[in-house]
């Protein structure tokens, strides 16, 4: 008899899955490599900034004033871009923001403070600019390795001097749907359902780190059908999902297609409602397979539970952390298992939460946590798991 995993456990076996198989790190172009972590520390290829450079518009000023305005100086003003001669005492010249500042430069008038008359600029000068090397010097770490490449970090990495980042590329991902009751087109009818979940899950793999491509089937309720679509997903794929299947009805093919493919189990199984029966398994060749349910919500959760978790592992990211929310309302347990309840940002348990609905989900926040042989009170402040792209 296979022993369900504990859902807070489930997560980090499958994280702890991924990160040990995570790819050797590449320099990655900033768009390929944004959602992974640094695979190396990030460090300055030159002072930053490389030169001092003005923080007002301003007059650059030298010496004494009141400052002569030199009209023919620099064209008139000095402007970002540029390499400005030195200033010499007396002389004022206009700066923008971010220029170059003039060597011989001993302060400068903010334009807003500044006065000028016969020629002459007056006003309150001061060292209104950044040094060479203020924000950090030439070769020195900007950010550890493990940090997640945000669009901050390829903003700073773009300021330092790089225009790539060593980092773990996006594991390709697709997505089996199993069912021959499904239709991927108009109204449910005629004894069969339209399938949401084709659809959804290759965007909810995009926005966990994947690299995901068009979804396969519905396939057909046989073994060999079942066999042939995995082998056809895994050709160019690192990680399978598949829709439907993980029980052991008389349709239900995964477990056995699975053995027909030599993989084996990394979890089989999570004691978790919804989401009930979940897995993940891997193929020889160090492959994923996660094995969602057929009802939505329930896909859905094994998302939450297995597959966001494992693409965080293989990215070189931490376990991906969780949300609290304070409930607004009572929240029954489901016994041994953990409960995963819809709820808002308020705290407001979601109506329309049923295993095979949607509806609840399009509106929520996440899923309220309430642990194994427990209760959600009123009041109490309880973690958040969130759903990738939500």
């Amino acid at each position: 008899m296979t022993t369900a995993h504990p859902w807070a456990e489930a997560r980090e076996t499958a994280w702890a899955a991924g990160y040990a198989a995570k790819p050797a790190a590449t320099e990655l172009p900033f768009g390929e490599a944004v959602g992974s972590a640094l695979a190396a520390p990030l460090v300055a290829v030159s002072d930053l900034p490389a030169f001092p450079t003005s923080a007002v518009d301003g007059w650059a000023v030298a010496g004494e004033g009141p400052w002569r305005v030199e009209p023919a100086l620099f064209g008139g003003a000095v402007l970002a871009g540029q390499v400005p001669e030195a200033l010499k005492p007396g002389q004022a010249v206009k700066i923008a923001t971010g220029a170059q500042v003039p060597e011989g430069t001993e302060g400068i008038i903010r334009l807003e403070h500044s006065t000028i008359e016969d020629g002459l600029v007056g006003g309150p000068a001061a060292r209104e600019w950044r040094e060479a090397g203020e924000e950090a010097a030439q070769g020195e770490e900007l950010l550890a390795a493990g940090t997640p490449i945000s669009p901050p970090v390829i903003g700073l990495a773009a300021a330092a001097g790089h225009a790539t980042l060593p980092a773990h590329a996006k594991p390709a991902a697709r997505v089996v749907v199993f069912g021959d009751e499904l239709l991927t087109s108009g109204v449910s009818r005629d004894g069969r359902v339209r399938d949401s979940l084709g659809p959804m899950v290759p965007h909810m793999l995009t926005a966990a780190g994947a690299a995901a491509g068009p979804s396969i089937g519905p396939v057909e309720d046989t073994l060999e059908a079942h066999v042939a679509a995995l082998r056809e997903a895994l050709a160019d794929a690192d990680l399978v999902c598949t829709t439907g299947g993980t029980m052991v009805g008389p349709v239900d093919h995964l477990h056995a297609a699975l053995a027909e493919i030599g993989a084996e189990y990394v979890i089989n199984t999570v004691a978790v409602r919804p989401g009930f029966p979940m897995l993940l398994a891997r193929t020889e060749d160090g492959k994923f397979i996660a094995g969602l349910p057929g009802n939505p919500q329930s896909a859905v959760i094994a998302v939450v539970t297995l597959v966001a978790p494992l693409l965080a592992g293989l990215r070189g990211l931490p376990l991906p952390a969780l949300g609290t929310v304070a409930l607004a309302e009572d929240v029954p347990g489901r016994g041994d298992f953990t409960h995963l309840a819809l709820v808002d940002r308020d705290g407001h348990r979601l109506g329309h939460h049923g295993s095979a609905m949607l509806r609840g989900l399009a509106n929520a926040a996440g899923f309220a946590v309430i642990g194994p042989e427990s209760t959600g009170a009123q009041g109490v402040t309880v973690e958040l798991a969130t759903v990738p792209g939500a």
